[in-house]
């Protein structure tokens, strides 16, 4: 039977990877996975995750299931951090969240359930998003379509042109936001705009998911919710995906979420047992290790403050390499403007490179990118970002 089965088509960044993998060449840089990386070219383990394993291999005294929704503290620290401590949403008790393995599989979760549940048929991301978010949502039966949301001219984010298409979304019909840092354009809504866009969300009765996979990664933790939490205002529910992958370092235990937002604790019960039972029938309850960690840390005082210096100062690295790369591309004369790049947010940038030059720079220089241009500033490090520059400037 297997002979029938059709190859599919490579990812397009684990493709990448593979490729960046089997390159010999001692001088490649990849700029296209999305992961954290100090100036060794090194995914750290934070100290406060090697502090938190040490105390669970010490008190840890079983490793039975968790239950389907997970580990309860979890639960309460993840809530604490999207919505904030003394957030209405947790005082009258209206959100229930679900231990997911990564975002991946809480953006999973929160399909099946919009399609199982509230017959959402259709659900609208931005235009350009990231690249899995079309896999996810078409495995579950939704029809996928863009709203504009990148300005090619100005290299930043169109808000005209998003509110416009945002406009013409049904009721009955989802929109996908990025909570910050978004990916692949690192360009984000201000303040004000995330309380315009929340006011049409309200007036038009459109459902909403947040994928909120940054958090710290922008301006701070409380800073980066800004338009989550104007949102739980305006809009009595929602739901959302959220990642620790990144500001955690926990790429490799899978450690995520989806909460639901309901209008009260009642309804916020009822609609959760649905969430629960698409769980069931799916991985049944999530690994532990990885929450459990993150829940040591956050409910920890000293390890909590400790843990947010930390993602400061992964925030900070990535602000300098953006302003570095700015200043160094200007000095070599690039025939373009790249000041945008500072001016955008988290790990990611859109260069505006176009195809052939990411072929160019992969091939004649050992620079992997992907194919949009999007590239991952954290790839970069004071000991190769000369390397880079100089090669951007070349195939201009």
């Amino acid at each position: 039977m297997f002979e029938r089965v059709a190859a599919a088509p490579a990812d397009p960044i684990l493709g990448l990877n593979e490729a960046f993998a089997a390159d010999t060449r001692a001088q490649k840089v990849n700029l296209g996975v999305g992961v954290f990386m100090n100036d060794e070219g090194i995914t750290p383990i934070l100290g406060t995750v090697k502090e938190a394993e040490k105390r669970l291999l010490n008190d840890e005294t079983t490793k039975s299931y968790l239950g389907i929704a997970g580990d309860a503290e979890y639960g309460r620290q993840v809530q604490r951090l999207l919505f904030g401590a003394d957030s209405e949403v947790l005082s009258n008790q209206r959100a229930r969240t679900a231990q997911t393995p990564g975002g991946t599989g809480a953006l999973r979760v929160a399909a099946e359930f919009m399609v199982r549940q509230l017959d959402v048929t259709r659900i609208h991301v931005s235009n350009p998003t990231w690249a899995n978010h079309g896999n996810i949502f078409k495995s579950t039966g939704l029809e996928v379509t863009a709203y504009r949301y990148f300005d090619n001219d100005t290299m930043g984010l169109d808000f005209a042109g998003m509110m416009e298409d945002l406009e013409q979304v049904p009721a009955n019909e989802a929109v996908l936001l990025h909570g910050c840092c978004h990916n692949p354009t690192g360009a984000d809504p201000s303040a004000e705009q995330w309380q315009q866009l929340a006011e049409l969300a309200a007036r038009k009765g459109f459902f909403v998911l947040f994928d909120f996979a940054y958090q710290g990664f922008s301006r701070g933790m409380d800073e980066d919710a800004v338009g989550l939490r104007t949102f739980t205002k305006a809009i009595p529910e929602l739901l959302v995906a959220n990642s620790f992958s990144k500001n955690f370092g926990l790429y490799n235990e899978r450690v995520g979420a989806m909460t639901l937002v309901a209008s009260d604790r009642f309804t916020a019960d009822s609609a959760f047992s649905q969430v629960k039972a698409i769980i069931r029938a799916n991985y049944s309850n999530p690994p532990a290790h990885g929450a459990k960690v993150v829940a040591a840390i956050l409910k920890d005082d000293a390890l909590r403050a400790e843990w947010i210096e930390e993602v400061a100062q992964m925030r900070h690295h990535i602000r300098q390499l953006r302003d570095l790369m700015v200043s160094k591309l200007k000095e070599r004369g690039a025939n373009r403007d790249f000041s945008f790049i500072a001016e955008q947010h988290g790990m990611f940038s859109f260069t505006g490179l176009t195809g052939e030059q990411v072929k160019q720079l992969r091939e004649e220089y050992g620079i992997y990118m992907v194919g949009s241009g999007r590239i991952n500033v954290a790839g970069m490090s004071k000991g190769n970002i000369d390397a880079v520059c100089d090669a951007i400037v070349s195939v201009l």
